[in-house]
C-alpha cells in the first residue's frame, strides 16, 4: 500500500546509485517534467550552461516569467533600479539564446511563476516541478510533487531534465472537522494554524499530504494556498490527491493536453494517483479546526499566530518551557513594537497588502471585494491590490472588482511578487505595519524595518476598511 507521493516518487525515478561509497549515496536521479525559471535564480544557471557549452535539454519543458523583481506600476517607463532592471533583460537574453518561452513584461501571460503555471495547465497531476523558490510547493495542489531548488540544481535540470534528491519523509496531516463560519475561515487560516501547532520545523524536509473531507471541499485556489505554506512549516513540498476539482479545474487550459488524450488522462489520474487505504507514514497529524478563528500573526515567523480574538501572548507563554522559542518570542515581540497582553483587535496598521504566490488568485480577490464593497479604506491606511498575473488581473477587471476596489480607496495594479518582498519599489518603510496576505512575517521581508502581519485576504480587507484588526466573522 503506498500513499500518492511514494507512487510519484517511484514513476519518476531514472538511477539510484547502489554502490554505499558512491558520491550520491542514499539519493535517487529523479525525471524533471517541467522546469519554471524566473529572473532571480537563473542568471548563473544559464552562464554555467554557456561557460561549460551546455545546451538547455529540454527547452520545451522550461517556463520562464519575470515577476519578483518587476514594477508594479508604470510598466512603459524604464526599470529604475539597476539591478532589477539587468536580472529582467538578462532572462529576456537567456531565454532568447536558449529557445525557452518566456512570458514576458508585456505578455498577457505573465505573472508569478507559481500562479501562471496552474493556470497556464504547465501544472499537471502526477508530474514532477521545480523551480529556483520554495514556493514552488503550491503546485503540489494538483497532486504533483513540486518543490524549490537552489540556483546550481537550477543549472543540473537545464542540462539535463533530472536532479539528484534525498528522498523526504512523508507526513499526512488530516485536517478534522469544519469551521463553524465558512464564509470567514480560509484556507489561509487553516494552513497559520498548521504552523502554529506544529511550529516551523514540524515538517522539516518531508513532504506534507493534506487529508480530510475538508480538503476535499476546497477549490483549487484554495488548496494552492494550503500547499504554498507549506514551505513555512519547513517541509520541501505540499501534496493533495487529485480529485474531479482538479480535472475540471485543467480542462482546455493552454497548456493541458486537449480532447480525448485529456479525458484518458484523466481516467488514468483517477485511477493512479491516490494514497491507498493504510499506505504508511513516517507521521500522522490531525488538526482539529471545528472551533478555528480567523487567524493573525503576531511575531517574526509563521508559527508565532493566534486568533484574532486573542491577545499577544507572553515569551513563556508561546514558548511553553522551550528556552530557545522564549529567546526567539523576546526578539520578536521587540521588533513588532507589541507588548503581551496586548489583544490583537488593537492592533492598528498603516499599510495593507493583498497578492502574492500564496493569496493573489481571482477568487482571493473576489471574496476581499465582497468584504469592502460600498465602503472606504481608512485615511490612515494605505492599501493595494497587487493580483497574480495579468490573467487574473484581466478576469477581476471582466467581473468589475478594480471599480469595487479603486472606489473604496484601494490601489489596483499589474501583477507580480510586489511587496511580499523587498525586492522591488513595493516596499514598507521602517516602523511601519502591514497586514499582509502574503507568506513570511520574518524581520525586513517588506522592507527594512517594516512589520508585517499574516492574515487571509478578507482580514486584510476587514483591516484596511478599519484601520486595525478585526473579527472578519463579525462583519460577513
Amino acid at each position: 500500500m503506498s500513499s500518492l507521493f511514494e507512487k510519484i516518487w517511484e514513476n519518476h525515478i531514472v538511477y539510484t546509485p547502489k554502490n554505499n561509497k558512491s558520491i550520491n549515496s542514499g539519493s535517487s536521479l529523479l525525471y524533471i517534467d517541467r522546469h519554471l525559471i524566473h529572473e532571480v535564480t537563473s542568471p548563473q544557471a544559464f552562464e554555467g550552461l554557456r561557460t561549460n557549452g551546455r545546451r538547455v535539454r529540454r527547452p520545451d519543458l522550461t517556463f520562464a516569467t519575470m515577476d519578483h523583481n518587476v514594477p508594479t506600476t508604470e510598466r512603459n517607463l524604464p526599470i529604475v533600479d539597476q539591478i532589477s532592471e539587468n536580472q529582467i533583460r538578462t532572462l529576456r537574453e537567456n531565454c532568447n539564446e536558449f529557445g525557452i518561452n518566456l512570458y514576458d513584461l508585456d505578455h498577457p501571460n505573465q505573472g508569478i511563476v507559481h500562479v501562471i503555471g496552474p493556470e497556464l495547465g504547465i501544472t499537471l497531476p502526477g508530474t514532477t516541478i521545480v523551480c529556483g523558490d520554495s514556493h514552488t510547493a503550491t503546485h503540489g495542489a494538483f497532486g504533483a510533487f513540486a518543490f524549490g531548488i537552489g540556483t546550481s540544481e537550477v543549472e543540473h535540470v537545464l542540462a539535463t531534465q533530472c536532479l539528484w534528491l534525498t528522498k523526504p519523509k512523508d507526513i499526512a496531516i488530516n485536517f478534522v472537522g469544519r469551521p463553524k463560519n465558512t464564509h470567514a475561515i480560509s484556507s489561509k487560516d487553516m494552513i497559520l494554524s498548521l504552523i502554529r501547532k506544529i511550529g516551523i520545523g514540524g515538517g522539516k524536509g518531508a513532504v506534507l499530504e493534506y487529508q480530510g473531507e475538508i480538503i476535499k471541499s476546497l477549490s483549487m485556489e484554495q488548496r494552492m494556498t494550503i500547499c504554498n505554506m507549506s514551505i513555512e512549516a519547513g517541509a520541501r513540498a505540499g501534496l493533495i490527491v487529485p480529485d474531479d476539482e482538479t480535472f475540471n479545474y485543467l480542462r482546455d487550459r493552454e497548456h493541458s493536453p486537449k480532447g480525448e488524450i485529456y479525458e484518458k488522462m484523466v481516467d488514468h489520474w483517477r485511477e493512479n494517483l491516490i494514497t491507498d487505504n493504510n499506505a504508511k507514514f513516517d507521521r500522522i497529524i490531525d488538526i482539529d479546526i471545528k472551533n478555528l478563528a480567523p487567524q493573525v500573526s503576531w511575531g517574526t515567523n509563521p508559527s508565532m499566530t493566534v486568533d484574532v480574538t486573542e491577545a499577544v501572548p507572553s515569551p513563556d507563554e508561546f514558548a511553553k518551557g522551550n528556552e530557545d522559542e522564549k529567546n526567539a518570542a523576546i526578539r520578536a515581540l521587540e521588533y513588532m513594537k507589541l507588548k503581551p497582553g496586548t489583544p490583537i483587535t488593537d492592533i492598528h496598521i498603516d499599510r495593507v497588502f493583498i497578492g502574492s504566490c500564496t493569496n493573489s488568485r481571482l477568487e482571493d480577490l473576489i471574496e476581499a471585494s465582497i468584504v469592502v464593497k460600498g465602503k472606504k479604506v481608512s485615511g490612515k491606511v494605505r492599501a493595494l491590490i497587487v493580483p497574480g498575473s495579468q490573467m487574473v488581473k484581466f478576469q477581476a477587471e471582466k467581473l468589475g472588482l478594480d471599480k469595487i476596489f479603486r472606489e473604496s480607496g484601494f490601489e489596483w495594479r499589474d501583477s507580480g511578487c510586489s511587496m511580499c518582498l523587498g525586492m522591488n519599489p513595493d516596499i514598507l518603510s521602517p516602523g511601519e505595519r502591514c497586514a499582509s496576505t502574503s507568506n513570511r512575517n520574518f524581520e525586513g521581508r517588506q522592507g527594512k524595518g517594516g512589520i508585517t502581519h499574516l492574515v487571509s485576504p478578507i482580514m486584510a480587507a476587514a483591516a484596511a476598511i478599519e484601520g486595525h484588526f478585526v473579527d472578519v466573522r463579525e462583519l460577513i
